[in-house]
Formats: C-alpha cells, sequence, structure tokens
C-alpha cells in the first residue's frame, strides 16, 4: 500500500512539474510579448481590477476543495451540495463587483479600471459551473488529466491574449485572455470527467464541509492580506505605474515559490492527507519534500538575484528597469516562502489548518508596521523591504511548527537545506563575479546570458555531487527515485 502510494505520488509530481513547465514556458512567452507591447500602466489597470475581484473572492471562500481532498470517505454524497454553493457563491460575488467597480476605481484613482472590472468580473460565473468532479485528479493523484484540464486554459489565455495584444495594443488584451482561459477549462471539465453535478439545496453536507473550510477561509483571507495587501498598499499610495512594476518584479521573483512549491504542494497535500495516522511516514514524506523544494528553488532565487538587471533590459526593455532592486529583494523573500510553503501542506493534511491561520496573522501584523514608512521613503523597494522582514518571522515560526508537528530534529531539518544554501551561494557569487571583473560588460548580450544560466547550473550540480562524495548529502535519491520509477 505504501509503495504503492509512493510511486503515485512521483508519478503525479512529474505531471504535475510537467503542468508547471509547460504553463510557465507559455506565461513566460506570453509575458515577454504583452511586456513589449503593452505598458506598465496597462498591467497596473488590470492589476487593480483582479486585486478587486480577490478581495471578494478571498472573503468569501468556502475551503471546500481542501476539505474534500483531506477528507477519508468518499466524498460523492458532498458534490452536489457544494456545487450548489459554489454557484451561489459565485453569482452573488459577479453581482457585487458589477456594483462597487466605480467605488474601486475611485479608491485607485483610475477611471478607465470600473468597465475592465465588471468585464472580468464575469470569471466568477464562469468558474462557478465548472465541474466539481475534478476535484477527484488532486484527491485520487491523477494529474495526468489536471494536466490536460489546466492547460487547455493556458493554451486559450495565451492564443486570445497575445492575438489581442497585437491587433488592440492596450489593457483589453489582458482581459480577454483571462476570460477565454477561464471558459475554456469551464467547457473542459465537463469533457474530462463523466460526474455531472446537480443543484441540491439541502446544504447540511456544505456546512459540514464549512466546519475544516472555515480555516482555510481563514488562511485565505491573511494569505490575500499578506500577498496582496502590498499590491493595495503600492496602487493606492504610489500610483498604476507603480502597480504594474511591482506586479511584475513580484511575480518573476516568486518563481520558486509560485512554480515550484505550488505544485509540490497541490501533490504532497492529499499525500499527507493519506499518511496523517502514520507519523513516521509522513515526517520521512516531509523532510524529502523539503529537500526537493531547497535543491530547486535556492539555485533558482540565487540566479535570478544576479542576474534580474540583465534579464530585464533583455526581454522586458528599459521601461522596465525600475522595477529591479525591488525584484532582487523579492527573490529572497521567494525563497523564504518556498521553504515556507512545504510546511502549509503538512498542517492541513494532518487536520490542523489552524496552525498556518496563527502563522499569517503574525505575518500580517508585521505587515502593517512595516509596510507604509519603508514603502513612503523607499517606493516599491521599501515596500519589497516590509514583504521581505515579514517572510522571515513567518519562515521561522512556519519550520519551527513543522519540526513539532512531524516531530523530526532541528539536526535533519537543517541538513536538508544546509548543502543547498552553500552551493548556490557559491554558484551566484560565481556568476557576479565573473560578470563584473572577467566580463565587464555592462549590457549583456542573449548569447552570453543564456551561457550564464547553463555555466551555473554546472556549478551547482558540481557542488552538489562534491558534497555527496565528502559529506553523504543524498541528494541522488531524488534522482534515484525517478530511476526507479520509470524502470
Amino acid at each position: 500500500m505504501e509503495e504503492r502510494l509512493s510511486q503515485r505520488v512521483v508519478k503525479s509530481g512529474l505531471w504535475a512539474f510537467a503542468l508547471r513547465a509547460v504553463n510557465r514556458a507559455f506565461s513566460f512567452i506570453r509575458l515577454i510579448i504583452l511586456a513589449r507591447v503593452l505598458a506598465p500602466d496597462d498591467f497596473g489597470l488590470m492589476g487593480i481590477a483582479l486585486l478587486t475581484m480577490a478581495t471578494l473572492d478571498t472573503f468569501s471562500q468556502t475551503g471546500f476543495q481542501a476539505a474534500l481532498i483531506q477528507k477519508k470517505d468518499d466524498i460523492k454524497s458532498y458534490l452536489d451540495a457544494a456545487w450548489t454553493v459554489l454557484i451561489l457563491r459565485g453569482s452573488i460575488l459577479f453581482a457585487i463587483l458589477y456594483i462597487i467597480a466605480p467605488f474601486a476605481a475611485h479608491f485607485f484613482n483610475a477611471k478607465e479600471a470600473e468597465v475592465i472590472i465588471r468585464v472580468i468580473g464575469l470569471s466568477f460565473l464562469i468558474q462557478a459551473f465548472t465541474n466539481i468532479g475534478v476535484i477527484y485528479f488532486q484527491k485520487e493523484l491523477e494529474f495526468n488529466k489536471f494536466f490536460i484540464y489546466s492547460f487547455v486554459g493556458t493554451l486559450s489565455d495565451f492564443v486570445v491574449a497575445v492575438s489581442a495584444a497585437l491587433i488592440l495594443k492596450n489593457v483589453w488584451a489582458l482581459v480577454f485572455g483571462s476570460l477565454a482561459g477561464s471558459t475554456a477549462m469551464c467547457i473542459t471539465s465537463y469533457f474530462i470527467h463523466p460526474y455531472r453535478p446537480k443543484f441540491d439545496f439541502h446544504l447540511g453536507k456544505a456546512k459540514e464541509l464549512f466546519g475544516f473550510g472555515k480555516w482555510i477561509l481563514g488562511s485565505s483571507i491573511l494569505i490575500f492580506l499578506i500577498t496582496q495587501g502590498d499590491d493595495i498598499f503600492v496602487g493606492k499610495l504610489l500610483g498604476t505605474t507603480a502597480l504594474g512594476l511591482y506586479q511584475l518584479a513580484y511575480r518573476i521573483s516568486n518563481m520558486p515559490a509560485t512554480e515550484i512549491t505550488h505544485v509540490i504542494s497541490q501533490v504532497t497535500f492529499p499525500a499527507y492527507s493519506k499518511l496523517q495516522d502514520n507519523l513516521p511516514k509522513l515526517r520521512e514524506a516531509y523532510l524529502k519534500t523539503l529537500q526537493l523544494t531547497a535543491f530547486l528553488s535556492f539555485p533558482i532565487a540565487g540566479l535570478i538575484f544576479v542576474l534580474a538587471p540583465d534579464f530585464t533590459r533583455i526581454f522586458l526593455g528599459e521601461k522596465w528597469m525600475p522595477m529591479v532592486p525591488a525584484m532582487q529583494v523579492l527573490a529572497i523573500w521567494g525563497l523564504i516562502r518556498s521553504i515556507g510553503a512545504t510546511t502549509g501542506p503538512v498542517f492541513q493534511g494532518v487536520g490542523q489548518p489552524k496552525i498556518v491561520t496563527k502563522i499569517q496573522f503574525v505575518e500580517l501584523i508585521l505587515l502593517v508596521i512595516l509596510i507604509y514608512p519603508l514603502s513612503r521613503e523607499y517606493g516599491i523597494l521599501g515596500t519589497s523591504l516590509a514583504v521581505l522582514f515579514m517572510g522571515i518571522v513567518g519562515g521561522l515560526a512556519g519550520s519551527y511548527m513543522a519540526i513539532k508537528v512531524t516531530m523530526c530534529s532541528i539536526r535533519d531539518f537543517s541538513k536538508t537545506l544546509v548543502f543547498s544554501f552553500i552551493s548556490s551561494g557559491i554558484m551566484s557569487l560565481s556568476i557576479f563575479a565573473l560578470k563584473i571583473y572577467w566580463l565587464d560588460l555592462a549590457r549583456i548580450p542573449i548569447s552570453i546570458f543564456i551561457l550564464l544560466i547553463l555555466l551555473a547550473g554546472f556549478i551547482y550540480l558540481i557542488m552538489n555531487y562534491l558534497f555527496s562524495i565528502f559529506f553523504g548529502y543524498k541528494e541522488n535519491r531524488i534522482y534515484k527515485t525517478l530511476y526507479e520509477l520509470l524502470q
């Protein structure tokens, strides 16, 4: 049983990583094209619309998805009631968004955002009618099907957004792309899963799910305030253009957290739920997950920090250069966030989501204290510093609680991180020294940029190999697991 679960987890991880890699490839190309065609102000207007949507969405979260995944028993009897509640919720949110659009636009002093907010609000209705049966893809670790379901949305968003950007050359390209992606996923959900939901207004089952979901709601609100509160603050205090710059800097710099740990969390949460009554196996799975996360996240964050100016100049253009210092600070935050994000699935998997909520509350208080004085003094760089300080405290607290819940030793926890930290540090310093003292180029061409990335990867792998020889670092078990799976 355990062996079968282990293989399902690895297979699901492979599919999830493949999905994320394909999605990010399309998103990266889309980002480059749109950043070249559109202005930071266009991204800022779209950001205002998405922030308004996210505010309503977050403060009305049901937590049903996480509750259904975590639940040990058969969930079929819960699906119709949950689907009905989600449709009611989506309809109400769309109506509210339509009404408050003028007030949101006035708050950000961006009149153009009003109609954008109303149109993008259609996403609430579209997403609400998605076939709830797709929850089984995550619960049963069937990420090959989830790959198809998600990729259709990504491809639709890409085609529509890029085509509209080349024709319209304004913010509506982002709006139409987003709506196309949501519509494509909703339609695909009914083709890819046989379950056919029906309206069920006997909501006792939904109420039962909300018993677990209320902590997810609390956590979602705090996550929103932590991860979007800075955007709201920048948009209000510093303006639409600054918001566009900050949001893009945040998005690029947080690749380790949003790309790697998102995938890992998708797989590990249902796996931890199945192991919640087996502490030794749970502890072993968590440490392996932490090691894999560190192995991937540390070098990516290091490269983002060192090559941020070159990446921005080459791929985005000079108009985006003011965001570079913020991007470098947020790269460190992204690394801390990626390590901290490994703890959330553990707490949810063992049925203690309240731990996450409490840690996030502390983070929010710290952010509220720091963000205004730092942002007023240093602009979006100051906002980034406030987010970084908040992340350090939250990351330490989350790691401490994960050690306590899984009963692993501090020595074992630290050992999973230290070698990746040292290897990526040596890699980053080597690339930085190469840029400054050998290349001595103010503007690195794209060919040298690519060579630097390849060289960095080579240095990182060599350092890990040396650690495995002299210190017994077990990073090779990642490769071994994949090798055995493919036999």
